[in-house]
């Protein structure tokens, strides 16, 4: 699992810097977010996984809230921003994360939680955070038509 987060490190590179400047704040249809949005909210959505995956692997049984991905993305000024910027973040909280997962004993990997009143363990967490950026690069490919090597 920690080869594949680390995987995409490099495919949010290479997707960045084949995006012509242009189409950065291009959405496919009226109302979807732009490609920056995208990368802005597969970020955000990164910091909310790791964090459940934090107090989880911790022992902590507070029932985690969901978050509205709509509503982030509406507070954020993430099209003022070059993408560059964006995927350079995320690059940086992923491999803060791996570090953080790299250090978890088994037992820690298989501790459950509630999040969005749903019980996952830690392990799941990070299958989801691999899952969701290969689900946005492939709507940002395919919808986006940008080329990409999902």
């Amino acid at each position: 699992m920690l080869a594949v987060l680390r995987e995409e490190v490099g495919m949010m590179r290479t997707f960045a810097a084949n995006v012509p400047i242009v189409k950065e704040t291009y959405a496919y249809d009226p109302g979807k977010w732009t490609v920056r949005q995208v990368i802005g909210h597969v970020t955000d959505a990164e910091r909310v996984f790791s964090y459940r995956a934090l107090c989880f692997s911790r022992s902590d049984a507070t029932p985690l809230p969901a978050f509205d991905e709509n509503a982030y993305v509406d507070h954020a000024r993430f099209n003022d921003v070059p993408l560059a910027h964006l995927v350079e973040e995320f690059v940086l909280l992923r491999s803060a994360n791996v570090k953080m997962f790299e250090l978890l004993r088994d037992d820690q990997w298989t501790a459950l939680g509630i999040a969005n009143k749903h019980t996952i363990s830690v392990r799941a967490l990070a299958y989801v955070m691999a899952g969701h950026v290969r689900h946005h690069l492939n709507i940002l490919r395919d919808r986006y038509t940008l080329p990409l090597e999902v």
